[in-house]
């Protein structure tokens, strides 16, 4: 089980690594780089740079709050 576990987690390390570099790289580098340049067609436009993660922040919060709902009422059974 142990391998597992470090595996899941190498997985997990290189997948935010690889998010955050294309990231940084997309809202921080890519403005500076001219428009017409090849590299901008592997991109999303850059409206979607807010877009996604406000959506992201949204669901993952909707998520959050159903799980915590979730447990507070199944602990409100568990004492009736």
């Amino acid at each position: 089980m142990e391998l597992a576990d470090r595996i899941v987690g190498l997985l997990l390390t290189v997948t935010s690594l690889s998010i955050f570099t294309y990231y940084t790289f997309w809202v921080i580098i890519l403005p500076l780089v001219d428009t017409d340049h090849f590299v901008h067609k592997y991109f999303l436009p850059q409206e979607s740079a807010i877009l996604i993660p406000v959506f992201a922040g949204m669901a993952l919060i909707c998520l959050l709050s159903m799980f915590i709902g979730y447990v507070m009422l199944k602990a409100k059974k568990k004492k009736a």
